[in-house]
């Protein structure tokens, strides 16, 4: 038996050695397409999750902003609603009003509002006046102190003059700083989220974080989680939107008010106005301050929102973290080291770039739009507004004749401007948001420059002592990790841009 069996092997030991062969090579490529099918599922897996993550970190980024700009906005409307006291004119005008009727016999139970006040032809010669500022001091005897000079007396038309003038800039000038806030901050924070996104990936390529990219700052005593591990640099970038809130709304605020001169000054309190002319004079005066259309993609708003480069020790000394890190004035000559010197010079480049003038224009329109076609359509010229998209234009339309005073439009303005700025939730912020540009500009902000930030900042240098077998497939994951936004894609958005405006104008 045995021996009829080792004869059949010999003669078939050919076929056995051929199928064993097929046997093993089909084992041997089945293991391998496997092995390259679990190799492809979980780099499609790493992918998936690293662009899952980046999405979170980029939509945390954003809620980040909002928080932020609500949080830096009472501080600039402190600062314009104390320069423009437009409730201040309208109580000396209220004053002169009451003391008329006084001299006439007539009592009144309370004072008049801004839309009920009118100016009387006698009006524009009296010089009756409130005879020193709200707050200035007095002596025991009811007298005025001799420290406190006088106030030059003006007239009710004086007045009301400067009442229009002030409740139109106030209104205004709190849009632009709202809207030039909410950019800046976009630009700061999504600069500092790219850094820490890609500090994470390098952190994880390296084997010294075991988990996946952190999404969160679970620590709240571990700011460096959130955005990047400078924490130092960080925070003195951060604190540059101090020239926006003490400094730059000034220029912003000179710039509105001349434009407002010019185009509103020669209305008078007794003027009848309709909803047409005000959308008109508006427009006008955003045409003075922004450009035409084909200037306002190069329009200079580097001035408002960063200090010259000789101004910039000063702004994080009077922003007081020197004070609060335990650093002393000898420290000053210590700000700007490289690290914060590049993002300061790209946060510039940002800002100058046509993309930013922009969506600051859209977002602007947004903002003028709720001011002008919802809030004075509504409040001032009483048009209703029906649930229907185009209820706002069909309503318009019908009543774009009715003319109302002055006065009237000029109460929304002063109303509306403590919503702009104190609004909580913050209506006019809300509505910015919505711009989509917004979004896309802030993911070009986030997503640009990566290969750069990577190499100046050193980040890959904490590799470079890995073992040389394990490079090549850290470097896969790094590259799987980061490169999610094709740079063609960025030249089509900004080239997109670019076409909008030219078809805008």
């Amino acid at each position: 038996m045995f021996s009829s069996t080792r004869r059949w092997l010999h003669r078939n030991r050919t076929p056995i050695a051929i199928g064993v062969g097929v046997v093993g090579a089909g084992y041997a490529v089945t293991q391998y397409v496997l092995s390259k099918i679990n190799d492809a599922r979980e780099r499609m897996s790493s992918d998936r999750i690293a662009k899952e993550n980046l999405r979170r970190r980029f939509e945390q980024n954003q809620e980040d902003c909002t928080f932020t700009v609500l949080a830096l906005l009472p501080t600039a409307t402190g600062n314009v609603i104390t320069a423009l006291n437009t409730e201040r004119i309208t109580y000396e005008i209220q004053q002169i009003k009451s003391s008329a009727r006084s001299l006439k016999g007539i009592q009144t139970t309370s004072p008049p509002s801004i839309a009920d006040t009118t100016l009387t032809e006698d009006d524009s010669k009296s010089t009756i006046s409130v005879p020193v500022d709200i707050g200035m001091p007095f002596t025991t005897d009811g007298s005025q102190s001799e420290l406190a000079p006088p106030r030059p007396r003006k007239t009710k038309r004086q007045l009301w003059d400067d009442l229009t003038i002030s409740a139109i800039t106030r209104s205004f000038t709190l849009i632009y700083t709202l809207a030039l806030l909410t950019m800046l901050t976009r630009v700061q924070l999504n600069l500092l989220g790219r850094r820490s996104y890609l500090s994470s990936v390098v952190a994880l390529a390296t084997g010294s974080q075991q988990a996946t990219i952190n999404l969160e700052n679970n620590d709240d005593d571990n700011p460096n989680q959130t955005y990047g591990s400078d924490f130092d640099t960080n925070r003195k970038y951060l604190t540059f939107s101090w020239w926006l809130l003490n400094k730059g709304w000034i220029e912003v605020m000179q710039r509105v008010e001349s434009s407002v001169r010019t185009v509103f000054g020669s209305l008078s309190p007794r003027d009848l106005v309709t909803f047409d002319r005000v959308s008109q004079l508006t427009a006008e005066v955003r045409k003075l301050i922004e450009g035409s259309s084909n200037e306002r993609k190069g329009s200079d708003w580097l001035a408002f929102l960063l200090p010259p480069k000789d101004k910039e020790d000063e702004v994080i000394r009077e922003s007081g973290i020197l004070d609060d890190a335990g650093m002393g004035p000898q420290d000053g000559a210590q700000v700007s080291p490289a690290a914060l010197r590049r993002l300061l010079d790209e946060t510039a480049d940002l800002i100058e770039s046509p993309a930013f003038s922009h969506v600051l224009t859209l977002i602007l329109d947004s903002g003028f739009s709720l001011l002008v076609d919802k809030k004075l359509a509504t409040e001032a010229f009483e048009f209703s507004l029906d649930d229907a998209p185009t209820a706002v234009a069909t309503t318009a339309s019908l009543k774009r004749t009715r003319a109302i005073l002055l006065p009237k439009i000029l109460s929304v303005l002063t109303r509306q401007a403590h919503v702009i700025g104190n609004g909580m939730p913050n209506e006019y912020l809300q509505e910015m948001e919505t711009v989509r540009d917004l979004e896309a500009f802030s993911a070009v902000v986030y997503s640009s420059n990566w290969e750069n930030e990577m190499k100046e900042d050193g980040l890959m240098e904490s590799a470079v002592y890995l073992k040389s077998e394990d490079t090549q497939s850290q470097s896969t994951q790094v590259e799987s990790s980061v490169v999610i936004v094709e740079p063609q894609a960025t030249a089509d958005l900004e080239g997109a841009w670019a076409r909008a405006a030219d078809k805008r104008a």
